[in-house]
């Protein structure tokens, strides 16, 4: 239930709880038309809309919303959650001057939700909303202190995780960087043999994290994909040259041909001289084991 009291020039708390029917919320709207919003929604689903634009929400989530003319919430039937505002003053005396101040006064200056939250996070954060919801409803000692401290609280939370979201994917995308230039010092080096030790060094990283790149993008360990690599070029030469089995074992850096011939046979699934063999007849060398396509690399 939404309850107004003295404070309600500064702050608004609102339980939003299951119903039958959908229910639209507006904000932006006197006497909150400068508040800033958060909307915890514990279960269920919302649709943001503006000027015709909308995005639908799943819970557990948490959105933020800065000051806003006509920003509509359409909460889903069955849905609960909370939805409390701050005035500006409130919000700045939340944000005040500490070393994530600057980080929070940007964020509280756009729209953000994460739709992704854990049900520890919502367990967690849950105290935090109600809070403002019992102290603006108990007319009788609200205190705009308190609401500041709740709104820090709720401010602090939603940027940690829209900064994890986004720490994230700063995380994928330099993943996908390392595994690109390890790719490229595989194709430079794969004749070398070189350790993948070597090959963690020239990344500026430790081999167990390759190890985990290659593992998490690929499912493939740093060893698997240099091996492939080396069986790929092997295949290539045996289909498309001349040059004997021992000239080929030579120029991909094997000392002894047995053991590439060893190695060939244990990735392939044939000896070189039964792929080369086999390779004369497309049919047939369609029906050999193939290893990871080394061209499914980013």
């Amino acid at each position: 239930m939404h309850v107004e009291s003295a404070i309600h020039h500064d702050a608004r708390g609102e339980a939003i709880e299951p119903a039958i029917q959908p229910r639209l919320i507006r904000i932006g709207q006197p006497p909150q038309r400068w508040f800033h919003h958060a909307l915890l929604l514990v279960n269920g689903s919302i649709r943001l809309s503006r000027d015709d634009v909308g995005a639908a929400i799943s819970g557990p989530a948490i959105a933020f919303f800065p000051p806003s003319e006509g920003e509509m919430i359409t909460i889903g039937a069955g849905s609960r959650g909370y939805l409390v505002g701050m005035s500006p003053e409130i919000i700045g005396e939340a944000i005040g001057d500490h070393a994530e101040s600057a980080a929070l006064r940007v964020f509280s200056g756009s729209v953000a939700f994460d739709d992704a939250l854990q049900p520890t996070t919502v367990r967690e954060i849950i105290p935090l909303f109600e809070g403002v919801v019992a102290e603006v409803a108990d007319e009788g000692r609200s205190s705009r202190m308190v609401i500041s401290a709740y709104a820090r609280l709720i401010l602090m939370a939603a940027w940690r995780l829209r900064r994890g979201a986004d720490v994230a994917e700063e995380r994928r995308a330099s993943a996908g960087l390392i595994l690109q230039r390890f790719r490229q010092s595989v194709e430079i080096g794969f004749r070398r043999h070189r350790s993948i030790a070597d090959y963690a060094d020239e990344l500026g990283i430790s081999a167990d994290r390759l190890h985990a790149i290659c593992q998490r993008m690929l499912s493939r360990s740093p060893l698997e994909l240099v091996h492939d690599r080396v069986v790929q070029e092997a295949k290539l030469r045996l289909e498309r040259s001349a040059r004997s089995v021992q000239e080929i074992s030579y120029g991909l850096g094997f000392k002894d041909p047995a053991n590439f011939s060893h190695f060939f046979k244990r990735h392939a699934g044939v000896s070189p001289v039964r792929y080369r063999a086999l390779s004369v007849n497309e049919a047939q060398r369609l029906t050999i084991p193939t290893s990871y396509d080394y061209h499914d690399w980013p």
